[in-house]
């Protein structure tokens, strides 16, 4: 099998198939942009994607995994590379100023929220279009399978699973190597690379304190949970402090604290909401057991009526890129966009779902674990990252709107061009022929 440096034209192949695509991608990613759906909601977008690599040619299967799209394009004999991108929005009021701003609200538990591609799902799922007619445009120079992935659900860590549980890899095929893309205020037309811990493991963890409510005045004929979850906040901050190990990076978080209606009543429970993120896997299940052996002597101190109650809301694992696959990517882009347009990412403690597909005992699936490259594409247009103080990529980002953002708009057509030819790029380092 030969490699890009074997093949000098395949640089201005790739830029023909994109410019070829660009303006329907463009008009794509704008239809989603403005009907963004909450995770495993996503029926008109994955309608919408479905269509786009149908009319493609690809083998296209709707509702894996609730929402998901699985499109496969076989070549002849070779590996399977995997290209993946999501698809769900967030619950936020979108103030970009677009023309095609979302407008939309959906209904929910909690009432009528309004929807935004504030993530820039929109853009991958774009960017995973604009690949696949690239890679469709040009079958006589690789071989293999070429396997794509449009996922439900990111935001709340439920779609990967979800789809690897549909049988992803039975069903389908079981790909040699995963690549994925995030959008960041970096350079617009630049791609970073991280080899190695990219990614933050996550649990959000919902608690339940029980007490025994009664009147504010008589607050020793009752047991107040206020009390006592206002002891686990303070004593849950010392798990950092003093259980783990000082090179680790862990945060733990009470991003929710909820009790009581009025103040001269004691209630009968209180509700938090940790927030945990770590890099290490170990490490991150000792943070967690720490919180809920904390929470229990919290409770058992302040005369708790009954044990506290726990319940996972979601959780993801650490994002570890494969080294040797990182340094092949990164080759592959830079031979494309030049070296000058790659950057170090640096680690995110943010996080994601992607490390499931790769990890065989967490996605549940069989077999060894299989490599996957995570990697980012620039989203600040040029003038505004020449405006913004800072050296480094890291420094300038700190000044710079971030993904969650209701002003936040990756979606230039400088982005949508370097995410669609990242994907392309990437798969054919491994395609080639």
């Amino acid at each position: 099998m030969t490699t890009h440096t074997d093949m000098p034209d395949l640089k201005g192949a790739i830029g023909a198939q994109v410019e070829a695509t660009l303006e329907e991608v463009q008009a794509l990613y704008r239809q989603i942009h403005q009907h963004p759906e909450l995770p495993f909601e996503e029926h008109e977008t994955s309608a919408r994607l479905a269509e786009a690599l149908e009319a493609l040619g690809y083998e296209v299967t709707r509702g894996v995994g609730g929402t998901g799209v699985v499109a496969l394009l076989r070549n002849g004999d070779g590996p399977t590379v995997m290209l993946r991108g999501d698809m769900d929005a967030l619950p936020i009021k979108e103030d970009t100023g677009l023309d095609y701003a979302s407008t939309r609200t959906a209904e929910t538990e909690s009432g009528t929220v309004p929807l935004m591609h504030a993530c820039g799902h929109d853009l991958h799922s774009s960017c995973v279009v604009g690949a696949a007619a690239v890679m469709a445009g040009l079958k006589a120079s690789w071989q293999g399978t070429l396997m794509l992935i449009c996922q439900p659900a990111e935001e709340i860590f439920g779609g990967a699973k979800a789809m690897l549980e549909d049988g992803l890899y039975t069903r389908f095929a079981r790909p040699d190597v995963i690549l994925g893309q995030h959008n960041m205020p970096a350079l617009a037309g630049t791609v970073g690379h991280i080899a190695g811990s990219a990614m933050a493991a996550c649990t959000n963890l919902a608690v339940t304190i029980h007490g025994a409510g009664g009147h504010g005045s008589m607050p020793a004929q009752a047991v107040d949970p206020v009390v006592i979850a206002a002891h686990v906040v303070t004593r849950l901050q010392t798990i950092v402090a003093r259980e783990v190990p000082p090179e680790q990076t862990v945060v733990v978080t009470v991003g929710k604290l909820h009790a009581g209606t009025q103040a001269n009543i004691i209630p009968h429970s209180a509700e938090l909401e940790i927030n945990i993120r770590s890099f290490d896997n170990d490490i991150h299940r000792q943070v967690v057991d720490a919180i809920e052996r904390i929470v229990r002597a919290e409770c058992e101190a302040g005369r708790s009526p009954r044990p506290p109650e726990f319940h996972v809301l979601n959780e993801t694992l650490a994002l570890h890129n494969d080294p040797a696959a990182v340094a092949r990517i990164r080759q592959a882009h830079g031979e494309h966009f030049g070296v000058a347009h790659l950057f170090d990412m640096p680690r995110l403690n943010g996080s994601e779902d992607f490390p499931f597909f790769g990890n065989a005992e967490a996605g549940g699936f069989d077999g060894e674990d299989i490599s996957c490259v995570y990697w980012f594409i620039g989203a600040t247009p040029e003038e505004r990252w020449e405006d913004t103080p800072g050296q480094s990529v890291a420094e300038k980002m700190r000044h710079l709107e971030m993904p969650h953002s209701p002003y936040y708009f990756p979606g230039n057509s400088v982005t949508l061009r370097t995410g669609i030819e990242a994907m392309a790029t990437g798969a054919l380092a491994y395609l080639t022929r």
